[in-house]
């Protein structure tokens, strides 16, 4: 499953994992909107998660935590499965799976690109509306039976909104303390914007950082790259070449963040390049969605799938995608792998209704093949 001689975290023995680290997060996102695509709360592989984070609430100037589409969330007939009756919202039908799946644990995730993060520096930024960010906060996460709170504050960008960071984390344990409320954070993998945080206060407050470790490559770059690797190559061919998922981990672990706090990302889409080479030279544009295409829908239609088990990678060639780089059910074994062997908390999936049916492409599925990798029989 490994190179030769996988390179190891080199963390400190002050942290040793917990006993109860043998319980690995295997989480997805799932967008409010794609109930919108037909995909209800209930068309997710529950038998195989642990977590699920609720995409998006926003978040007002003043501090005020509220739902970002009230029909999607809280109002739209949502239609069950099997037992689960119908609801009136996503949200609302996550409870009644709950019920269902007990030991599943359902977080509003607050933020997102964009929109949803351009409050966030100047909420985080005054103890006032910090206060009223975790009193609103609790108010849903209380109506709507929900677990917790995931921060996805796309991101500070300097070290004066790091410490601001720190102190909204703070500001909501005093309302949501530990263990009987989640509180996580979805983080980027550069160390450009990682820098701006002292990531060890972070983790005292933080049940788990979720470590966003997929677009290393994309239309930015000038030359094509593997979106996710979980290693770089040894002579990477840009610096942007040379950030991994072991290569991010690595940092956030030499700050101070215990291992088993930090929850490797995985993609579940890929990147798109058209007429290229392949990794290391030029591009001249992309296909699919947005240069994305999901990864239900790969490989792509007479695509060639490609495995590279020394970067941890896989891509497909040929057919309407180009060159396209993501995340397969071999891929997400070996960070599966990678995550036991290294004591970290477990995967995540960005996004549950982008991977494979649950139903009808079991055996492709991201989410079913990291949970067989976490939890080998």
């Amino acid at each position: 499953m490994f190179r030769t001689n996988p390179p190891y975290i080199n963390h400190d023995s002050s942290y040793p994992p917990p006993p109860e680290l043998k319980m690995y997060w295997n989480a997805v996102y799932y967008p409010n909107w794609r109930i919108y695509r037909d995909q209800p709360p209930a068309s997710l592989n529950f038998d195989v998660l642990s977590h699920v984070f609720y995409a998006f609430a926003w978040v007002k100037p003043d501090g005020t935590v509220y739902l970002s589409d009230e029909w999607a969330d809280a109002q739209i007939p949502v239609a069950g499965a099997g037992d689960i009756p119908e609801a009136k919202g996503c949200l609302r039908s996550f409870a009644l799976l709950k019920k269902k799946y007990t030991r599943l644990r359902v977080v509003l995730s607050v933020g997102g690109g964009g929109k949803g993060s351009e409050p966030f520096a100047e909420v985080a930024r005054n103890p006032a509306s910090r206060d009223r960010f975790a009193q609103s906060a609790l108010g849903l996460v209380q109506q709507f039976e929900l677990d917790g709170i995931d921060i996805d504050w796309e991101h500070p960008s300097d070290s004066r909104q790091g410490e601001h960071f720190v102190q909204l984390l703070a500001a909501i344990r005093q309302y949501m303390p530990a263990p009987q409320y989640t509180l996580t954070s979805a983080l980027p993998a550069g160390e450009w914007a990682l820098q701006h945080i002292n990531l060890a206060h972070a983790s005292h407050y933080l049940d788990l950082i979720n470590l966003m470790s997929y677009d290393f490559s994309g239309p930015w770059v000038q030359k094509t790259g593997h979106q996710a690797q979980l290693y770089a190559s040894q002579t990477p061919h840009s610096p942007e070449a040379a950030i991994s998922c072991h290569s991010a981990v690595s940092y956030i672990v030499r700050q101070g963040v215990p291992p088993y706090k930090i929850v490797l990302g995985v993609p579940a889409y890929g990147r798109s390049f058209t007429n290229t080479r392949g990794i290391g030279h030029s591009y001249d544009g992309s296909a699919g969605e947005e240069g994305t295409f999901e990864y239900r829908d790969l490989p792509r239609p007479g695509a060639t799938e490609h495995v590279d088990e020394q970067t941890g990678a896989a891509y497909c060639v040929g057919g309407d995608g180009g060159f396209v780089t993501y995340d397969n059910q071999r891929t997400v074994q070996i960070k599966a792998g990678y995550v036991r062997q290294n004591g970290l908390g477990g995967l995540f999936y960005w996004t549950g209704t982008g991977d494979a049916s649950a139903h009808t492409q079991k055996e492709r599925s991201l989410v079913y093949n990291g949970f067989l990798g976490l939890f080998p029989s």
